[in-house]
């Protein structure tokens, strides 16, 4: 087997928090080796990603700083201006605004495959060398570092070894981390859809029994829809034929768009709550779903995961500058607790909303419109809101 000279960094997964990872830190002056189990297809404009995420400002400022924003940017961000969120049982809405918070948008719509196209094209730039398409294997920790072992007999030595692997990390296992899961017998179902009247630049979500469903602006009147539902229903909506699946869509959003109706195929994805015992195990560390697996109704899965990253860069900048080890376990574990706590935190507030918005007991659906109108009517709680979300 050939063996590779010490590296300061492993990170496995390149998927959009392990690349955008990879990247910060090689931009940092460390050593970066980047190990995926295949390639990513090319992204193209006429083949548009199914799963798209929320891009909050903080982020956006983060890939400004790795110099790879303006390329996301100029290929296709779809800015929203305003949020409405309202509950199907009823009450008044909650609306954020661009311009009543001070901000030229809210965030962006952003497909996964064109973040992690551009951050690719990025990578070997910035002297991240890529193993690919190769597994691990086999890890052994020792006082000074790791050593792993790739599905392609290659031996791998550095000095962390940094798991952004997915919610079914390997990583993870092999460092004998554990996970407290929940399951929430749920689905989403993600499509793009046409809209009759224009979406405004709107981000919606109209919380249902069933769970929330959020209408995403992809254009004018283009979206990304992903709606919440239980596994069965799930399976049911995905079997109906197009017209039907329309008239339910169209529907289950109370028609605020006028009909809706489907532009592309149709997938659902299980939905969990996964948060590992600790981010942190010697000398191998946690990001990203491998960490924390979240509730999609918030859109701050891959936001969370990029704010791990953010917080990383941040620490490893800090001791440069300061000369001192970046990789000291003292700093390292300053790191993971922040991390964890926050992302615990934030986990456990979407579940809550989720379990109090996805039901129809009566005394809380009485109770959900005003309280939802009541925050919308009080500019210091929605302030603090956007910035909680925003990462401000």
């Amino acid at each position: 087997m050939s063996r590779t000279p010490g590296n300061d960094v492993v990170v496995v997964g390149g998927g959009v928090v392990g690349a955008a990872c990879a990247l910060a830190l090689a931009q940092a002056g460390l050593s970066v080796v980047l190990v995926e189990g295949r390639e990513p297809p090319a992204w193209h404009a006429d083949n548009p990603d199914l799963r798209v995420y929320a891009f909050a400002p903080d982020n956006a400022a983060l890939f400004k700083a790795l110099g790879v924003w303006e390329p996301i940017r100029q290929a296709r961000a779809v800015a929203y201006r305003r949020m409405r969120v309202w509950d199907a049982a009823g009450g008044e809405e909650l609306a954020f605004d661009a311009d009543h918070l001070g901000r030229a948008q809210l965030g962006w719509i952003i497909e996964n495959g064109l973040l992690v196209d551009r951050l690719w094209a990025e990578l070997p730039l910035s002297g991240v060398r890529i193993e690919c398409p190769a597994t691990v294997e086999q890890l052994e920790q020792h006082a000074d570092g790791v050593r792993l072992r790739l599905s392609d007999g290659r031996r791998l030595e550095a000095g962390m070894v940094i798991a952004a692997d997915g919610a079914d990390s390997a990583v993870r296992s092999m460092a004998g981390i554990g996970v407290d899961r929940h399951d929430y017998g749920q689905r989403g179902v993600v499509a793009y859809v046409d809209s009759e009247l224009s979406n405004e630049a709107t981000a919606w979500q109209r919380f249902l029994p069933t769970g929330p469903l959020a209408v995403l602006p992809a254009g004018s009147q283009r979206n990304s829809i992903v709606w919440t539902l239980p596994d069965e229903e799930a399976a049911a909506m995905l079997a109906l034929d197009e017209p039907a699946f329309n008239r339910a869509l169209t529907n289950a959003f109370g028609g605020r768009l006028g009909a809706l109706t489907l532009a592309s195929k149709r997938v659902a994805f299980p939905l969990r709550r996964q948060l590992a015992d600790r981010y942190l195990e010697g000398r191998v560390l946690l990001i990203g779903d491998a960490a924390h697996a979240v509730h999609p109704l918030a859109g701050q899965g891959v936001n969370l995961g990029l704010r791990d990253v953010a917080a990383l860069r941040a620490s490893v900048l800090d001791a440069k500058a300061k000369r001192r080890d970046w990789a000291s376990p003292a700093r390292l574990q300053r790191w993971a607790n922040a991390r964890q706590s926050e992302a615990t935190v934030a986990a456990k507030s979407f579940s809550a909303i989720n379990t109090l918005f996805s039901n129809d007991e009566l005394h809380l659906s009485l109770a959900r419109g005003p309280a939802m109108g009541l925050a919308g009517k009080l500019p210091p709680l929605v302030s603090l809101f956007w910035k909680h979300a925003s990462g401000g």
